[in-house]
């Protein structure tokens, strides 16, 4: 019999691909928002038509969310990872494909297809990073290094991407062809890892599925609203970035400067999963969400509420030798990356609580309320088409209103009387 130290070496392979997966979510995950400015300037569309490929990209989850579930508890987690780690590298190769095809219509096949693949690796990495730390407080700080692998990718991704970019005139989706090399090698080094290493298959609870159980997750109602938060955190998380870039690249600012921002961003999530995770100890999930809505509300109505030409110079991003003037509203948005940190979690927490048996089956209708990120955007966008890039993010504000209520009061359990054992 092993020893628990000879387990925990065998693991280590293992362990290490859970976190090139975290990785590669959040990598091919963003590529659609500096995407979206490339296709933006190559193919002259609006900024509605920009976000489709975040569109495609989330809405996948809608559709594979259940059904990768399905495959989990089929055809066990390693053979579900393989499948949804070639169907990447297919999305990605598509994407590629579009920028030699010149077809906006097949970089949003891509889009679509890298969406199936991320929803399939979210419904594996979690779950397995805890199994592969034996649960309990290790499980749980797997996936923490797991989350700020996945945000390190965030970071990196629009940054590389708007060096990539050049000048206006000069972006196409074949300037981004080292960053889809990149993804499409570890996808590729990923499988074939992968396929030599073995990993323990975790049962899935189904005792929610029962036959003749009148209940499930739909029965609670702190669970369905909560999932209608989990929609729009999703939504304003991506918008937030997405928005900012269109904004900045519109007004004469640099990719370079603007993916930095953005990189930001995503930076500050990292920064904030990590204050997140060392408070989670003094402060609830309910007190971490009211705090972060309510100060995310105050930044963007503040950064809405700031003219044009208050502006900050911004050269020494780029090494640049003259003046790069910025507006402060941007700095201002970036900023609300250490509000969004910590909300999937505490939304999750705060839905599951009570539900018992049910958690299992719920788990699969939040990969599919994921979706929000691909709805969101473009409506935010078309916003912005009509009314202008600034007042589009009345749409975040209001996104951010609701999971202030679920935090306040929609969060509580009505439903007790229901039997979850």
């Amino acid at each position: 019999m092993k020893t628990k130290t000879e387990v925990k070496n065998s693991y280590r392979l293992p362990i290490a691909m859970m976190y090139a997966i975290f990785f590669m979510i959040a990598f091919v995950t963003g590529l659609t928002d500096p995407m979206g400015v490339i296709v933006r300037d190559q193919f002259q569309a609006s900024n509605f038509m920009s976000q489709l490929g975040t569109f495609a990209n989330f809405i996948a989850y809608a559709f594979m969310g259940i059904p990768a579930g399905i495959m989990l508890s089929r055809i066990g987690y390693k053979k579900t990872a393989l499948a949804a780690i070639a169907i990447g590298f297919t999305g990605v190769g598509v994407q590629f494909l579009s920028g030699a095809a010149e077809s906006f219509g097949v970089y949003l096949a891509g889009a679509f297809i890298s969406g199936f693949s991320m929803c399939m690796l979210n419904a594996v990495v979690n779950p397995m990073l805890n199994t592969l730390g034996g649960g309990g407080k290790r499980g749980c700080q797997l996936i923490q290094w797991g989350a700020t692998c996945n945000s390190t990718a965030a970071t990196i991704t629009p940054v590389l991407l708007g060096y990539l970019m050049g000048e206006a005139s000069e972006r196409t989706i074949e300037k981004a062809n080292p960053a889809l090399f990149i993804a499409m090698g570890i996808f590729a080094l990923a499988f074939i890892v992968l396929s030599f290493v073995r990993i323990p298959e975790p049962d899935i609870e189904t005792s929610a599925q029962r036959k003749g159980d009148k209940h499930s997750p739909m029965s609670f109602r702190h669970f369905v609203l909560g999932i209608i938060a989990i929609f729009f955190y999703v939504g304003v998380e991506v918008s937030i970035p997405n928005i900012a870039n269109l904004y900045m690249t519109s007004i004469g600012i640099s990719a370079s400067i603007a993916g930095t921002i953005v990189g930001s961003y995503w930076f500050l999530m990292m920064v904030g999963r990590f204050i997140g995770a060392a408070l989670g100890a003094k402060f609830t999930s309910r007190q971490m969400l009211t705090v972060t809505s309510v100060t995310a509300i105050a930044l963007i109505l503040t950064a809405i509420s700031l003219p044009n030409d208050i502006t900050v110079d911004v050269a020494w991003m780029i090494d640049s030798p003259k003046p790069e003037m910025l507006p402060v509203s941007m700095v201002i948005m970036a900023l609300c990356g250490l509000c969004t940190s910590i909300q999937w979690g505490a939304i999750f927490n705060l839905s599951v609580e009570g539900l018992g048996k049910y958690t299992a089956a719920a788990s699969g209708i939040f990969m599919v309320m994921v979706c929000g990120g691909g709805i969101l955007p473009p409506v935010h966008g078309l916003v912005a088409d009509v009314a202008g890039y600034m007042s589009s993010y009345f749409v975040s504000v209001a996104g951010f209103a609701f999971i202030l209520y679920y935090a306040l009061k929609g969060s509580k359990n009505v439903n007790k009387d229901i039997k979850t054992e």
